[in-house]
C-alpha cells in the first residue's frame, strides 16, 4: 500500500511540473505543448524531480507534522530541481539562452504552486477521513501524569493527524494519576503497559520522559527491542528549558536540544535582520525632515549637545553606544550610578519633556538599527549600571539579552515603560520581555509595531 501511494505521488509529481509547463507556455506563445529546447528542459526538470525529491524527504509521511514546513520543503526541492535543470542545459546542450525567461518564470511559479496544492488537498481528504475515524495509528504514551496529559491534549487539538492515545503509562502512580485516564487506559507497570501494547498492535510507542529518567528509558525499549513498534522519544525539559518552543538544532551532524538559549534560529534572525535594516533606512530617510527640526529645536532650547549618547547591552552582552535626542540639561552623576527620570524631573527640560513624552526622542536609534546593534522590535536596552543591579533580583533578567534589544517591545506596548521605581515594575517588564522570546514571530512584530504607532507613543510613564 505504501509504495502504492509512492507510486502515485511521483505520477503526481511529474503531472504537475508537465502540466505548469503546458499552461505557461499557453500564456506565453498561445501554444499549450513546448516545443523544442523548452520541451527538452521540462523532460529533464521531470526527471531530475523522480530524482531529488525523495532526498528532500517529500514521499515520506508527514503526519503530525507542519504543513507550512511541508510547502517550504517542496518550493525548496523545486527551486533545485529546476537549478539542477538549467545546469545541465547550459553544460550539455548550450541551448540556455534559447529558452524564454518569462516562460521559465510562468513555469517555475505555477508547477510549484501545482507541487503545493495537490499535497495540501491530498492532506485535507486524509484530514477529514481520520476526523471520521480511519486511517488512525494508535499511540501508547509513557511519562509523567501532567506530560502524558499534555501529550493526549495536542492530540485531540489536532484529531485531523490521525493519532489517538491507546495506551498511557503513568511512570510516577504514587504522585497523581492522568486526568486523560478516561481516553485511555492507565497502566503503573512496564508489564501491563507492554502486554496492552501487544495485544491491541499498537505501533507507536512515546517516550514523554525526563532527562533523568533514563532507566525507564532503557527498559521500555529492551522491552520492546523483538517488536515492531517505533519508539519516539519527546523529552520533557519543562523544568530545565528557559522557553516553552526549546528548539532542535544539529550540531557537528548530531541533534541538540536547546534548553538555555536564543529561541529564535538562524533563519529566523536573519529574517528579523533583514526586515530591521530594510524598515530603518526607510525610517530615517522618509523621517528626516523631522529629525532635522528636533535636533535644531533641541540645540536651540538649552547649551549641550544634541544627541544624549550612553553604552548599553545589546544582543548576547555585546555593549554599544545607544543614541538618543537629548532631553535633560547637563548634569554630573556619581561615578557607577544612572539616576532614572522621574515624574516633574527637573533634570527634563520644557522640549524633552514634550520628546520623552512622545518617545520622539528614541528616533536617533534607527541608526543603532541600521548599524545592526538593536532592533526595530525586541527588549528595550537598560544603562549598564541598571543591569548590574537587576540581574541579580530579577529572574530571568538576564535572558532578555538573547537577542538584540528593539526601539520598542511587548513590555512597552502593554504599558510598562518608563521608571521602574518599584522592583514589581521591572519584574512585569521582563516577563512580557520573555513571553515575547518565547512566542516570537514576524506577525507579533508587526503588530507591536502597530500598536507603538497607533497608541504606544504616548505613555504615562514616560517622563
Amino acid at each position: 500500500m505504501r509504495e502504492l501511494q509512492n507510486l502515485m505521488a511521483r505520477v503526481l509529481d511529474v503531472s504537475a511540473v508537465m502540466i505548469g509547463a503546458s499552461v505557461a507556455s499557453e500564456i506565453r506563445f498561445d501554444d499549450v505543448v513546448p516545443r523544442g529546447v523548452n520541451e527538452a528542459f521540462v523532460l529533464l526538470a521531470a526527471a531530475f524531480a523522480l530524482v531529488i525529491f525523495p532526498a528532500f524527504e517529500l514521499y515520506q509521511s508527514w503526519r503530525g507534522r507542519s504543513k507550512a514546513l511541508l510547502a517550504g520543503q517542496v518550493s525548496l526541492a523545486w527551486l533545485v530541481v529546476q537549478g539542477c535543470a538549467l545546469i545541465s542545459m547550459y553544460s550539455t546542450m548550450h541551448h540556455v539562452d534559447l529558452v524564454s525567461r518569462l516562460w521559465f518564470a510562468y513555469w517555475t511559479a505555477l508547477a510549484g504552486g501545482l507541487l503545493i496544492t495537490w499535497r495540501f488537498l491530498a492532506h485535507g481528504v486524509l484530514s477529514h477521513m481520520r476526523r471520521a475515524g480511519m486511517n488512525l495509528h494508535q499511540v501508547a504514551i509513557a511519562g509523567s501524569a501532567s506530560q502524558c496529559d499534555e501529550i493526549v491534549r495536542r492530540i485531540d487539538a489536532e484529531p485531523g493527524s490521525g493519532f489517538r492515545a491507546s495506551a498511557l503509562y503513568n511512570t510516577m502512580p504514587q504522585s497523581a494519576r492522568p486526568a486523560s485516564e478516561k481516553d485511555a487506559p492507565v497502566c503503573d507497570t512496564i508489564e501491563a503497559f507492554a502486554r496492552h501494547i501487544r495485544e491491541h498492535d499498537v505501533h507507536e510507542l512515546w517516550l514523554a520522559l525526563s532527562l533523568a529518567e533514563e532507566r525507564t528509558v532503557v527498559r521500555l525499549v529492551s522491552e520492546f527491542r523483538n517488536d515492531l513498534v517505533n519508539i519516539r522519544f519527546i523529552p520533557d525539559v519543562r523544568s530545565l528549558a528557559l522557553f516553552d518552543t526549546s528548539t532542535v538544532i544539529e550540531l557537528l551532524g548530531v541533534p541538540a536540544i536547546n534548553l538555555v538559549a536564543s529561541p529564535l534560529p538562524a533563519s529566523a534572525q536573519f529574517k528579523k535582520a533583514m526586515f530591521d535594516r530594510v524598515f530603518a533606512a526607510l525610517a530615517l530617510v522618509s523621517l528626516m525632515p523631522l529629525l532635522i527640526g528636533i535636533a535644531i529645536a533641541v540645540k536651540v532650547s538649552s547649551p549641550g549637545p544634541v544627541l544624549f549618547r550612553q553604552r548599553r547591552k545589546g544582543a548576547d552582552g555585546r555593549v554599544f553606544t545607544i543614541y538618543k535626542f537629548r532631553t535633560m540639561r547637563e548634569h554630573k552623576e556619581a561615578p557607577g550610578t544612572v539616576s532614572q527620570a522621574t515624574r516633574h524631573d527637573p533634570r527634563v527640560t520644557r522640549l524633552g519633556a514634550f520628546l520623552r513624552r512622545t518617545s520622539l526622542d528614541e528616533l536617533p536609534q534607527f541608526y543603532n538599527v541600521l548599524r545592526g546593534d538593536m532592533s526595530v522590535v525586541g527588549p528595550r536596552p537598560h544603562a549598564l549600571e541598571h543591569d548590574d543591579l537587576y540581574q541579580s533580583v530579577v529572574k530571568g533578567y538576564i535572558n532578555r539579552y538573547r537577542i538584540k534589544p528593539g526601539i520598542t517591545g511587548w513590555a512597552q506596548v502593554n504599558g510598562f515603560r518608563g521608571e521602574t521605581d518599584r522592583l514589581e515594575k521591572m519584574e512585569m517588564r521582563v516577563a512580557h520581555d520573555l513571553y515575547y522570546l518565547g512566542h516570537w514571530s514576524f506577525w507579533l512584530d508587526m503588530r507591536i509595531i502597530a500598536a507603538t504607532i497607533v497608541h504606544g507613543l504616548i505613555g504615562r510613564n514616560a517622563y
